[in-house]
């Protein structure tokens, strides 16, 4: 009896060692200098699901920067943005949220309605917003990035990588601090309903400022992860999980590995890395939503175990959830003066000078770049020399 349990184990694990298996891209950073403590397949062109809304979100600040929306903007769910596939706010169309409201829904419940509405709000209409998203990819040198909707949901040619998602994120913190406290909600509460990011790191991994989550079957499950722990500030990119499970635990080991010391500088910045030119982005649905899932998952259990059952786990800390409260406007007539009922709990966000965070200048610490284009994120300074 015992001899033929171990031979079923043997056999398993052989058809488990024939299984596909994946090296998908991770990145890890270090945020005050820049430096790249892990790279695998950096460059390659991926397909970003809804790390998408990174640049929707950035788009938007900039526009309230510039003053041309503000936090109390109406958003309204138009009959097109409505129509959009799930994950969903469950706004009917015609409902209406303030800009600052839309950008938690969004960015915490990864809406693709509200991440619509948005666009429409700024842009005038989709496609004209999508034109700005790119265009602020260019200003970046993000060289592997096209957008062609605003929420992520797939189309072959809306791609990324994993060196121009960590520099975007920098963007974000360096440009438009004020609004990080968004990404790092874990929930929202809307008409009575609570609406939870898929970024469980916030609530079981001390440290977690952020950012977001992705999956659509084309991407595998994707994330760029926040942590700030001892006064090290860490930032991940992992790309093509095979479970929510591998997405997380891998970004919570590797972030440890930098925490800890055990990943070191390899000798670049993540302003350095090279994207691929010319490779095509890999396409992951047969190994996530095809008939090749169940051994693919299966072997990537197998190879990476963390997480499941009976196995250690680097999501063991409990953080207390402090949900944010959006308040739906109901159906509004576009144009009017809106009063904002707001909980007591609610951040008010204190925006800098609207030109200073637009401005192409050289600045201590800043990268040179052509005119026309948008610096690169700063590191911090060293006061420790």
């Amino acid at each position: 009896m015992l001899f033929a349990r171990r031979l079923v184990l043997v056999l398993l694990l052989a058809l488990l060692s024939l299984a596909p298996t994946r090296a998908n891209p991770m990145l890890l950073i270090d945020m005050d200098n820049f430096n790249v403590l892990h790279a695998q397949e950096a460059g390659q062109p991926w397909h970003p699901a809804s790390l998408t809304k990174l640049m929707t979100a950035y788009v938007t600040f900039e526009q309230i920067a510039q003053g041309k929306v503000s936090l109390d903007t109406p958003v309204i769910v138009s009959k097109n943005a409505f129509n959009e596939a799930p994950s969903k706010s469950g706004l009917a169309v015609g409902s209406a949220l303030t800009l600052q409201d839309a950008l938690y829904v969004m960015l915490v419940k990864s809406a693709n309605d509200i991440s619509v509405a948005i666009a429409e709000t700024i842009g005038g209409d989709e496609a004209a917003f999508v034109g700005m998203m790119n265009d602020a990819a260019a200003r970046m040198g993000l060289t592997a990035t096209h957008y062609t909707n605003p929420n992520g949901l797939h189309d072959p040619a809306q791609v990324t990588s994993a060196r121009d998602l960590a520099i975007l994120s920098l963007y974000i913190r360096q440009n438009f601090p004020q609004y990080l406290p968004i990404f790092g909600t874990e929930a929202v509460v809307l008409n009575g309903k609570t609406l939870e990011s898929e970024n469980k790191l916030l609530t079981s991994f001390a440290g977690t400022t952020g950012m977001k989550t992705g999956f659509v079957c084309a991407s595998g499950l994707n994330m760029v992860a926040t942590v700030e722990r001892n006064g090290r500030r860490m930032l991940a990119v992992i790309l093509g999980g095979s479970s929510a499970r591998e997405r997380n635990e891998r970004a919570a080991e590797l972030i440890l590995k930098g925490l800890t010391g055990a990943a070191q500088p390899n000798g670049q910045t993540v302003l350095a890395l090279g994207n691929s030119p010319g490779a095509t982005p890999v396409n992951m649905r047969p190994l996530i939503c095809g008939k090749e899932a169940k051994a693919y998952v299966a072997a990537q259990e197998a190879a990476f175990p963390m997480g499941l059952e009976g196995q250690p786990s680097n999501l063991t800390d409990t953080i207390a959830p402090n949900p944010y409260v959006a308040t739906d406007l109901g159906r509004i007539a576009v144009g009017i003066s809106l009063p904002r009922p707001r909980p007591h709990h609610v951040p008010v966000f204190t925006a800098p000078v609207a030109e200073a965070s637009l401005a192409v200048e050289l600045r201590p610490g800043l990268i040179p770049t052509p005119a026309g284009t948008t610096p690169f994120p700063r590191p911090r300074p060293d006061f420790s020399r």
